[in-house]
């Protein structure tokens, strides 16, 4: 027979582990299960590690540069990515034991360490390494939270060679000697600061005209400027099509077309992720998934059949460690405090961790604009912020739009130094539902970055 639990979390990422934790403190008899390493990707291969791989490119990047500052550092500033990866993993192993211990120190919890499958809307198996089946479980609730993995385009030659995604990226302890990156977005960029900064020559392939394509046009080419002035190159309106090994694992990139191949020493693939459904048994407890593999959820993260939720990536919802998160939460105050939390409902804000960030929140100048409404619209340069200037780091601008009829904000962004966190000045008036005035008149601390938000917002003028 069957182990009956109140509850079945699949997956410890930073919505499930603390939802888990929520469900059994509240009464419910609650499993999880995880077939690989605790923590989700944030811990494991996301912002964890990269955001260590970040600080360390910082500290290179910020000793090169240091004499205009009056220090001066003896010799060439090198850097040694074992230690690098070292320190990272040392890093996500404090958190990624901290929180299976959390997990399995829990009472109420059962942990079960495996691959879980449906075999009906209310029931599972869990199976081992050898796929041989080490439990079976029924539950009245189940929660999804299996996260997504990089995607690898099915270009031709891939068999042939030796490619990396962002996770096996992480695992090098030599340096290249020339990355090529295929992908224009977050990661991608991230990854390529990061590694020019340790020393790298980087190429970014875009096969759009502008890397950010999400982002306002402005936005990108700041973004880019700011990239290429440290040596990154770019190759836009390129769409790979074949690769080919070169000596010493090396690869060569060919396009279609005139353009010239590229060829580089390590490949990396940005582009894009995909949920981690497809192996989930899904179809067996009638839970639909559209052509990408994502679960549709409602307002309240409840997928198509009654009794399962999907938190996370996996719901296509947001893909990121606070959207996963906020998961959690809306589904904890709808179940245990009477709540009645809607994922409809939430501002989306995210950051792009390039130095400086470029962090948004809310719509976007074109998408203001796409919407036809009266808007008003300020802009600034960081160079305007002392903080930035005393910080000899004046690359970026802020923006703001507001809604000219309620006066509320429709959405920020802020491309420059602290950036991430200035951010949330804005997401805090307007998770409120506060006029931009209330942030206007507000008292900011000198000398900051956020301090010249109430500046930026004095410029406000008609969008035009």
């Amino acid at each position: 027979m069957p182990q009956h639990f109140d509850a079945v979390v699949i997956g410890t990422g930073q919505g499930g582990s603390p939802l888990a934790v929520r469900l059994a403190t509240n009464g419910r008899k609650t499993a999880v299960i995880e077939r690989g390493e605790f923590g989700g990707t944030c811990v494991n291969v996301g912002c964890t590690p990269t955001k260590s791989y970040v600080a360390s490119a910082r500290v290179a990047h910020v000793a090169r540069n240091a004499a205009p500052y009056g220090v001066h550092v003896a010799g060439a500033v090198t850097v040694d990515l074992a230690q690098v990866k070292a320190r990272k993993d040392q890093i996500i192993g404090r958190s990624r034991v901290g929180v299976e211990k959390w997990l399995r120190g829990t009472d109420n919890v059962t942990v079960f360490n495996g691959h879980a499958r449906f075999t009906g809307s209310r029931t599972l198996n869990i199976s081992g390494p050898d796929g041989q089946i080490a439990a079976e479980l029924e539950a009245d609730e189940i929660f999804i939270n299996t996260g997504t993995r990089a995607v690898v385009p099915p270009l031709e030659g891939l068999e042939q060679i030796r490619y990396y995604t962002n996770s096996s990226l992480l695992e090098l302890t030599d340096l290249p000697e020339h990355l090529a990156i295929i992908g224009g977005s977050y990661i991608a960029l991230e990854f390529a600061q990061v590694f020019r900064r340790f020393g790298s020559r980087v190429t970014v392939i875009v096969r759009g005209d502008r890397v950010l394509a999400r982002e306002d046009a402005d936005f990108s080419q700041a973004v880019q400027k700011v990239l290429a002035r440290e040596g990154i190159e770019f190759r836009f309106g390129a769409q790979p099509q074949r690769v080919e090994p070169l000596a010493a694992d090396g690869v060569r990139i060919g396009f279609d077309g005139d353009q010239p191949a590229v060829e580089a020493t390590h490949l990396l693939f940005a582009t894009g992720r995909q949920p981690n459904t497809d192996d989930l048994g899904l179809d067996a407890a009638g839970i639909a998934t559209d052509r990408h593999g994502i679960i549709p959820v409602d307002g309240a993260l409840r997928t198509s059949v009654p009794g399962v939720w999907a938190i996370g990536d996996v719901n296509g919802r947001g893909a990121f460690t606070h959207t996963s998160y906020d998961d959690y939460q809306i589904v904890a105050a709808n179940l245990f405090d009477g709540g009645k939390r809607s994922v409809d409902d939430r501002i989306m804000a995210y950051a792009v961790f390039v130095d400086p960030p470029l962090a948004r929140v809310g719509m976007s100048e074109a998408e203001v604009r796409q919407s036809g409404r009266a808007a008003l619209m300020a802009t600034m340069p960081m160079s305007r912020v002392g903080r930035a200037s005393e910080r000899g780091e004046t690359d970026g601008f802020m923006k703001v739009l507001v809604d000219a009829d309620s006066k509320k904000i429709l959405g920020a962004a802020i491309f420059g130094i602290e950036g991430d966190e200035a951010i949330h000045t804005f997401i805090d008036i307007m998770t409120a539902g506060a006029t931009y005035p209330t942030l206007q008149y507000a008292m900011h601390i000198h000398p900051t970055v956020s301090e010249l938000v109430p500046t930026l917002l004095d410029g406000l003028k008609p969008m035009k």
